[in-house]
């Protein structure tokens, strides 16, 4: 199968050099003197620069060119933060069968990447593949496994076919409302984990913070449409547990780091890539109201990101809430 990864960001490269290893792919980036300086080192210096990269990976600056490597036959998968999947959806043929690997609700709109996909390209072929995964770990071909979700049978079966294989496993879903509601909300809940490590309240307040954010998050899946056993799997439990304990995970240092009193624009700087959290937080929020659906954890982090409460009481705050029945 023929495949094009469009994106040459950490996620992007380290996907398609697994799916080099077994398939013709092809790497897009926008930055053309970067895409030729990876062709030319084998190596993505700005992101993962210790990883050698397979000599089967090809590079591209040129999208069209990207896109026809793919074709009909093939498989586009899109790797790029939430605020460009719109503009990209928008560009690809609706022959081409295409996965995203965004994670998070659009800023303004509040939308899913199914809804803006529905909006922007509503005969494209499409889907999400997501799940608990540091990209240097896939690049490192250390175990992972990832759910590729899209009421289209064949695209499913095709995408398992395609990425299933070596130290990367794929397992099928018909949910991908449940799969982009787990991917979007587990990193809002990282950076709730990481202000409660970096406070050092404890392992109890970590254990607290993951089980009592799960239930926000299969709350508002469940208004949206998902099924309650999605949240159980690799998008729901499996990625929560990663981005809120991993030491690889941006979001999770961005609780670290707002525990330490730093700014939120100090904080940003150093990581120098995207946390996903910090964009969406508010946008989750919003949506869970829209749908009446309480999000306490959510909703202390998005008034500590917008500097009107201190991690310490929004800590306090949640702790004093009315006891209930689980």
């Amino acid at each position: 199968m023929q495949i094009t990864v469009l994106g040459a960001g950490a996620w992007g490269t380290a996907l398609a050099a697994q799916a080099a290893r077994h398939h013709p792919t092809l790497l897009w980036g926008r930055d053309a003197d970067q895409i030729a300086a990876m062709a030319r080192e084998r190596r993505n210096q700005r992101y993962l620069p210790d990883v050698a990269l397979p000599e089967s990976l090809a590079y591209v600056a040129d999208l069209d060119a990207a896109l026809a490597h793919a074709g009909a036959h093939g498989l586009v998968i899109l790797a790029t933060p939430m605020a460009g999947l719109r503009g990209m959806l928008a560009r690809i043929p609706a022959d081409h069968p295409t996965l995203w690997l965004s994670k998070g609700f659009e800023a303004g709109t509040g939308r899913l990447g199914h809804e803006i996909a529905r909006e922007v390209a509503p005969s494209l072929r499409c889907g999400v593949l997501s799940g608990p995964s540091f990209a240097l770990e896939v690049a490192r071909q250390q175990p992972t496994a990832l759910v590729a979700a899209t009421s289209d049978t064949a695209l499913r079966e095709a995408a398992v076919a395609a990425l299933h294989g070596g130290s990367l496993r794929v397992y099928g879903s018909d949910d991908p409302v449940g799969v982009e509601v787990g991917g979007a909300v587990k990193n809002v809940l990282a950076i709730a984990t990481g202000i409660a490590d970096g406070m050092a309240l404890g392992l109890n307040a970590r254990a607290a913070l993951i089980t009592r954010g799960l239930a926000e998050m299969t709350r508002l899946g469940l208004a949206l449409g998902a099924r309650a056993e999605t949240f159980m799997g690799l998008s729901g439990l499996g990625d929560l547990v990663l981005t809120a304990t991993g030491d690889l995970s941006r979001n999770r240092r961005v609780g670290l780091l707002l525990a330490q009193d730093q700014t939120l624009d100090q904080i940003l700087a150093e990581l120098g890539h995207v946390a996903e959290g910090v964009y969406s937080a508010h946008t989750v929020l919003e949506r869970a109201r829209q749908c009446g659906v309480e999000m306490p954890i959510t909703a202390a982090v998005v008034a500590v990101l917008q500097g009107r409460m201190a991690p310490r009481a929004a800590v306090g705050l949640l702790m004093q809430r009315e006891a209930r029945n689980e």
